[in-house]
Protein backbone atom coordinates (compact mmCIF):
# COMPACT_ATOMS: atom_id res chain seq x y z
CA UNK A 1 0.00 0.00 0.00
CA UNK A 2 1.29 3.80 -0.73
CA UNK A 3 0.58 6.51 1.40
CA UNK A 4 0.80 10.33 -0.52
CA UNK A 5 -0.22 13.44 -0.80
CA UNK A 6 -3.68 13.87 -2.47
CA UNK A 7 -4.03 15.04 -6.01
CA UNK A 8 -7.30 16.52 -8.33
CA UNK A 9 -7.54 12.73 -9.70
CA UNK A 10 -8.22 11.56 -6.25
CA UNK A 11 -11.27 13.86 -5.52
CA UNK A 12 -13.96 11.66 -7.20
CA UNK A 13 -12.88 8.69 -5.05
CA UNK A 14 -12.23 10.74 -1.87
CA UNK A 15 -15.73 12.12 -1.93
CA UNK A 16 -17.26 8.82 -2.64
CA UNK A 17 -15.84 7.16 0.57
CA UNK A 18 -16.49 10.19 2.65
CA UNK A 19 -20.24 10.03 1.29
CA UNK A 20 -20.10 6.08 2.05
CA UNK A 21 -19.10 6.34 5.54
CA UNK A 22 -20.92 9.06 6.42
CA UNK A 23 -24.12 7.35 5.51
CA UNK A 24 -23.19 4.22 7.50
CA UNK A 25 -21.88 5.89 10.54
CA UNK A 26 -23.81 9.43 10.68
CA UNK A 27 -27.27 8.59 10.51
CA UNK A 28 -29.28 9.97 13.52
CA UNK A 29 -26.54 12.95 13.44
CA UNK A 30 -26.85 14.16 10.00
CA UNK A 31 -30.38 14.42 8.86
CA UNK A 32 -31.47 11.58 7.26
CA UNK A 33 -32.97 13.74 3.96
CA UNK A 34 -29.59 14.76 3.41
CA UNK A 35 -28.10 11.11 3.69
CA UNK A 36 -30.46 9.96 1.05
CA UNK A 37 -29.65 12.83 -1.14
CA UNK A 38 -26.88 13.15 -3.64
CA UNK A 39 -23.87 13.36 -0.69
CA UNK A 40 -21.35 12.75 -3.27
CA UNK A 41 -21.80 15.72 -5.18
CA UNK A 42 -21.75 17.95 -1.78
CA UNK A 43 -18.71 16.11 -1.12
CA UNK A 44 -17.03 16.72 -4.35
CA UNK A 45 -17.74 20.39 -4.01
CA UNK A 46 -15.62 20.30 -0.52
CA UNK A 47 -12.94 18.01 -2.05
CA UNK A 48 -12.77 19.73 -5.25
CA UNK A 49 -11.87 23.38 -3.15
CA UNK A 50 -9.47 21.25 -0.73
CA UNK A 51 -7.36 19.50 -3.02
CA UNK A 52 -7.57 22.14 -5.96
CA UNK A 53 -6.81 25.25 -3.17
CA UNK A 54 -5.05 23.40 -0.19
CA UNK A 55 -5.96 26.18 2.72
CA UNK A 56 -2.46 26.99 4.32
CA UNK A 57 -2.13 24.71 7.47
CA UNK A 58 -3.20 21.61 6.32
CA UNK A 59 -2.38 18.09 4.71
CA UNK A 60 -4.38 15.50 2.87
CA UNK A 61 -2.62 12.06 2.68
CA UNK A 62 -4.33 9.22 0.74
CA UNK A 63 -3.43 5.37 0.91
CA UNK A 64 -3.82 3.42 -2.05
CA UNK A 65 -3.05 -0.35 -3.11
CA UNK A 66 -3.19 -0.97 -6.85
CA UNK A 67 -4.47 2.09 -8.12
CA UNK A 68 -7.53 2.18 -5.66
CA UNK A 69 -8.31 4.65 -3.10
CA UNK A 70 -8.32 2.65 0.62
CA UNK A 71 -8.60 5.69 2.49
CA UNK A 72 -7.37 9.27 3.65
CA UNK A 73 -6.91 11.35 6.34
CA UNK A 74 -7.21 15.45 6.65
CA UNK A 75 -5.45 17.23 8.81
CA UNK A 76 -5.19 21.14 10.10
CA UNK A 77 -2.24 21.82 11.73
CA UNK A 78 -2.50 24.58 14.53
CA UNK A 79 -6.15 24.18 14.47
CA UNK A 80 -6.24 24.83 18.65
CA UNK A 81 -3.80 26.19 21.31
CA UNK A 82 -4.76 23.78 23.62
CA UNK A 83 -4.88 20.39 21.40
CA UNK A 84 -2.36 21.60 18.67
CA UNK A 85 -3.41 19.33 14.94
CA UNK A 86 -7.20 18.33 14.34
CA UNK A 87 -7.38 15.50 12.43
CA UNK A 88 -10.64 16.65 10.71
CA UNK A 89 -10.98 13.67 8.74
CA UNK A 90 -10.27 9.45 8.92
CA UNK A 91 -12.57 7.43 6.19
CA UNK A 92 -11.45 3.68 5.54
CA UNK A 93 -13.49 1.62 2.68
CA UNK A 94 -15.97 -0.56 4.84
CA UNK A 95 -14.93 -3.75 3.80
CA UNK A 96 -10.96 -2.68 4.06
CA UNK A 97 -11.19 -1.64 7.41
CA UNK A 98 -9.24 -3.92 10.24
CA UNK A 99 -6.18 -3.84 7.86
CA UNK A 100 -4.28 -1.38 9.52
CA UNK A 101 -5.09 1.24 6.72
CA UNK A 102 -6.52 4.01 9.41
CA UNK A 103 -3.71 3.03 11.89
CA UNK A 104 -1.18 3.77 8.83
CA UNK A 105 -3.01 7.06 7.92
CA UNK A 106 -2.81 8.42 11.78
CA UNK A 107 0.94 7.52 11.51
CA UNK A 108 0.93 9.40 8.63
CA UNK A 109 -0.99 11.88 9.82
CA UNK A 110 1.51 12.51 13.30
CA UNK A 111 4.48 12.14 11.30
CA UNK A 112 3.36 15.47 9.48
CA UNK A 113 2.39 17.30 12.55
CA UNK A 114 5.69 15.90 14.31
CA UNK A 115 7.59 17.30 11.01
CA UNK A 116 6.22 21.06 12.02
CA UNK A 117 8.23 23.72 13.00
CA UNK A 118 7.12 23.54 15.96
CA UNK A 119 5.09 20.42 16.56
CA UNK A 120 1.55 20.17 18.28
CA UNK A 121 -0.18 17.50 19.88
CA UNK A 122 -3.16 15.65 17.86
CA UNK A 123 -7.13 15.22 18.28
CA UNK A 124 -10.20 14.80 16.73
CA UNK A 125 -14.29 14.45 17.72
CA UNK A 126 -15.84 11.28 17.16
CA UNK A 127 -19.31 11.41 17.57
CA UNK A 128 -20.62 9.61 20.56
CA UNK A 129 -22.92 7.07 18.53
CA UNK A 130 -19.26 5.77 16.54
CA UNK A 131 -18.50 3.59 19.09
CA UNK A 132 -16.35 1.70 16.50
CA UNK A 133 -14.07 4.55 16.13
CA UNK A 134 -14.02 5.10 19.50
CA UNK A 135 -12.61 1.36 20.04
CA UNK A 136 -10.17 2.12 17.19
CA UNK A 137 -8.65 5.64 18.81
CA UNK A 138 -8.84 3.75 22.44
CA UNK A 139 -6.60 1.57 20.77
CA UNK A 140 -4.16 3.55 19.62
CA UNK A 141 -4.07 5.40 22.82
CA UNK A 142 -5.84 8.10 22.67
CA UNK A 143 -7.75 9.23 25.70
CA UNK A 144 -10.98 11.05 26.22
CA UNK A 145 -10.50 15.01 26.89
CA UNK A 146 -14.28 16.36 26.45
CA UNK A 147 -17.25 16.26 25.17
CA UNK A 148 -19.37 18.70 22.92
CA UNK A 149 -21.97 19.31 21.16
CA UNK A 150 -21.24 19.14 17.37
CA UNK A 151 -23.28 20.68 14.09
CA UNK A 152 -24.89 21.88 12.72
CA UNK A 153 -23.84 19.58 9.96
CA UNK A 154 -24.05 19.41 6.09
CA UNK A 155 -27.86 18.94 5.32
CA UNK A 156 -28.89 19.90 9.15
CA UNK A 157 -28.77 17.99 12.57
CA UNK A 158 -26.48 17.87 15.73
CA UNK A 159 -24.93 15.46 18.10
CA UNK A 160 -22.65 15.07 21.10
CA UNK A 161 -19.25 14.46 19.98
CA UNK A 162 -16.13 13.12 21.90
CA UNK A 163 -12.96 15.03 21.84
CA UNK A 164 -10.17 12.43 21.55
CA UNK A 165 -6.25 13.64 21.85
CA UNK A 166 -2.99 12.36 21.87
CA UNK A 167 -0.66 15.21 23.06
CA UNK A 168 2.42 13.32 22.53
CA UNK A 169 1.33 11.85 18.48
CA UNK A 170 4.98 10.11 18.21
CA UNK A 171 2.53 7.25 20.45
CA UNK A 172 0.99 6.51 16.84
CA UNK A 173 4.35 5.82 15.38
CA UNK A 174 4.52 2.79 17.68
CA UNK A 175 2.57 -0.81 16.44
CA UNK A 176 -0.55 -1.60 18.40
CA UNK A 177 -0.67 -4.46 20.35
Amino acid sequence: MELRPATARDVGAIAALHADNWRRNYRGAFADSFLDGDVVADRMLVWTERIAHPEAGTCTIVAERAGELMGFAHTRFDDDPAWGALLDNLHVVHDQKGLGIGTQLMAASARAVLARPVPTGLYLWVLEQNTPAQAFYAARAGREVGRGLRGPFPGGGTAFALRIAWPDPSVLLAPTT
